[in-house]
């Protein structure tokens, strides 16, 4: 039998996070148990507003079926054993001995590759979210949550997307609140109810923890939306505008296409949609009024990305963004200014977001660019729509083309505008 209930964890987080809205203002921790589990509480964190960390578990796995659980080991010296898989398994005390051991000896290698120099997020007083892919066993979820005791959390919420019936009688006592949406009668295993249910690899943990250590509290800085200037020469500014809402994820700055400007209404109703999912935006002009007088000049990326570039240095000096991550929007051949940019050696951009772009103005850059890049093409748009499809292959890093049914290069069809800004936001959200 097949089974569909979440195509991945990403998917199942966002629903998981839905079923956790009450928690959101508190002062809440999440916690998600590595590998599989890190993903979902991701979504879930984000949903919270709250800090994320791991929970640093390791399965003690029946020696000869590792995927069974007897038992699991966690920081603070937390051991779980479940007897009668130990004697059902007819495993020795020595056998479980030498398990323990290598496991141990894991742990603390998963500790220092997932953190870092960073420390452990504080527990003591505060109602810590504990997140896994799913239970079966319960023994990884029992060890997790008494860890949260050991480091003084004052209440432990326990949250799955999927579980077998009667997972509560298993894990009541060690939890003041379960979560869990779906509790299939035909329950086997955990992956049975994902379609994607790959391995999550070591990177893809560390890569996510190191996002969300990157978040602002949203208790954070005053927001900022004003006018600004940009140095763009002895005696030259840039005009654009800065918005930085409180809590920003991360500031997005816009490269506009040619014949346009800061003021363009479409990269406007882009930026108005960020602001929603509390990203920052910074749209100015890449040219001075007199530089815009001669044709030449717009379309002259080298020039265009290395504004781009002087508006990201003063971008990071600027106390409203300091400490943020930041992320490219491009349109038209602003893309192209944009992709020039991120190809930059010391360039640290985090994403790309290309609308209707002419990545093929910097065609020879693309194999450097390694941030994230989404390109967004209108369905419609066919001749730029073949450009992209090239670019999609020539650009070095992750590179994904999202086409929008019937719409043109503009995106004046009805809500074709907002399926950009749909898409650009979760783009942008996702890797800040």
């Amino acid at each position: 039998m097949t089974y569909e209930h979440y195509a991945n964890r990403d998917a199942a987080g966002r629903l998981l996070a839905t079923r956790l809205e009450h928690l959101k203002g508190r002062d809440v921790v999440v916690l998600g148990l590595p590998r599989g589990g890190v993903p979902v509480a991701a979504r879930v964190a984000r949903a919270l507003d709250a800090p994320l960390d791991v929970c640093l578990v390791r399965k003690l796995g029946v020696p000869f079926q590792p995927e069974l659980g007897m038992g699991a080991i966690g920081e603070e010296g937390v051991r779980v054993v479940n007897d009668r898989v130990v004697r059902m398994s007819g495993v020795r005390d020595d056998e479980l001995a030498r398990v323990e051991s290598r496991e141990r000896a894991l742990l603390a290698e998963r500790a220092r590759r997932y953190r870092g120099e960073r420390t452990p997020e504080p527990l003591k007083g505060r109602t810590v979210v504990v997140v896994d892919d799913g239970v079966a066993t319960g023994s990884t979820a029992r060890a997790a949550c008494r860890i949260a005791r050991a480091r003084g959390a004052a209440r432990v919420v326990l949250a799955v997307p999927v579980a077998p019936p009667g997972w509560t009688e298993l894990l009541a006592a060690e939890a003041d609140e379960l979560i869990c949406p779906d509790t299939p009668a035909d329950f086997s295993a955990v992956g049975q109810f994902y379609v994607d249910f790959a391995q999550t690899e070591d990177d893809e943990v560390v890569a996510i923890l190191k996002r969300a250590a990157h978040r602002t509290p949203a208790d954070g800085p005053a927001p900022t939306d004003r006018e600004v200037r940009i140095p763009a020469g002895p005696g030259e500014h840039l005009a654009g505008h800065l918005t930085v809402p409180r809590g920003a994820r991360g500031v997005v700055l816009f490269a506009h296409g040619s014949g346009s400007s800061r003021a363009s209404p479409r990269n406007r109703h882009v930026a108005d949609g960020l602001h929603a999912h509390g990203l920052g935006t910074l749209l100015f002009d890449l040219l001075t009024e007199a530089e815009a007088d001669d044709r030449a000049n717009v379309f002259d990326t080298g020039l265009l990305a290395g504004r781009l570039t002087a508006a990201t240095d003063w971008l990071r000096a600027r106390p409203e963004a300091r400490g943020l991550r930041f992320g490219y929007f491009g349109a038209s051949t602003g893309a192209a200014a944009a992709l020039w940019a991120a190809a930059e050696p010391e360039n640290d951009c985090a994403a790309v977001v290309s609308r209707g772009g002419r990545p093929d103005l910097a065609d020879e850059r693309l194999p450097a660019v390694t941030a994230p890049t989404l390109l967004i093409v209108g369905g419609a748009d066919l001749l730029v729509l073949d450009l992209n499809r090239r670019a999609q292959l020539r650009v070095g890093g992750e590179c994904e083309l999202v086409v929008i049914p019937g719409a043109g290069h503009l995106f004046e069809e009805p809500g074709a505008l907002d399926a950009v800004t749909d898409a650009a936001a979760g783009w942008f959200v996702d890797r800040f």
